[in-house]
């Protein structure tokens, strides 16, 4: 069966259990920095030195476990681009968030941002942007996709994208983890649109990138806009997604037919 993206040669023949090894271990990798820094994520935004420690430190061990794994693999061009988009109009979502995003940054209160915080918040948000995106959304993109169609990548890739988050439960959330959980799954299948309609893995780093940063330099702003809107871009893109799928699918029956 041909899937809606084609898979080239590649060093490592993709295999679901080879992509989701790769989560695992970015998993490990990860909270265990977090553990070992004492992370309280609620304070992550807090001053420079959480930052450093709770963000950027973790992120950064996470970036390059990512990078080798990837590497070693050989995915990087499959990872990183679709031969096959969505239309354009699927974009709709990925901009309305940038939108969000950008506003909330321009209203937000930075008084007590220095620029010091200002220097890892943007290292943070590029990392972020960078790991997320490439541990779920390009090379578990690879790998599912040489078992199942685009609808099981989609449900499967955003699904343990948001299971991700499960652990904060333990770590400053408590029972917040689990509308965390929920509302990455909304929003993560947006940042699925942003690779499916750009046809780049990049527009979803920037997306990601992007609002990880306008949610953690503006914490403290007594009006969040970002943090208001979330909720209902989340349940937008749990809803639209399948439904674009559904659409992909039925215009490239009608094609073949």
């Amino acid at each position: 069966m041909v899937r809606s993206s084609a898979i080239p040669a590649l060093r490592v023949r993709p295999r679901v259990w080879l992509g989701v090894l790769v989560y695992f271990l970015y998993v490990a990798v990860f909270y265990a920095i977090f553990v070992v820094n004492g992370v309280d994520y609620k304070r992550i935004g807090e001053s420079d030195e959480t930052l450093l420690k709770w963000y950027v430190i973790p992120l950064a061990g996470g970036a390059l476990l990512t990078a080798i794994m990837v590497t070693a693999y050989g995915w990087w061009r499959p990872a990183m681009a679709e031969r096959r988009g969505l239309s354009r109009w699927a974009m709709t979502l990925p901009i309305i968030m940038a939108t969000i995003a950008i506003a909330n940054m321009v209203i937000g209160d930075f008084t007590t941002v220095t620029p010091l915080m200002w220097l890892y918040l943007i290292i943070g948000s590029v990392l972020v942007g960078f790991n997320e995106e490439m541990v779920n959304r390009g090379q578990l993109v690879v790998a599912l996709r040489s078992r199942f169609g685009e609808t099981g990548v989609w449900l499967l890739s955003t699904a343990m994208f948001a299971v991700f988050h499960l652990p904060n439960i333990f770590l400053g959330i408590g029972a917040g983890a689990f509308v965390q959980v929920l509302m990455s799954f909304g929003l993560g299948s947006i940042f699925y649109l942003a690779r499916r309609s750009t046809g780049s893995l990049v527009a979803g780093m920037v997306l990601h990138g992007l609002w990880d940063l306008t949610i953690f330099s503006t914490h403290a702003s007594s009006f969040h806009l970002a943090g208001m809107a979330a909720p209902l871009l989340a349940i937008a893109g749990a809803i639209a997604v399948p439904k674009i799928l559904a659409r992909e699918k039925r215009g490239t029956a009608a094609q073949l037919g």
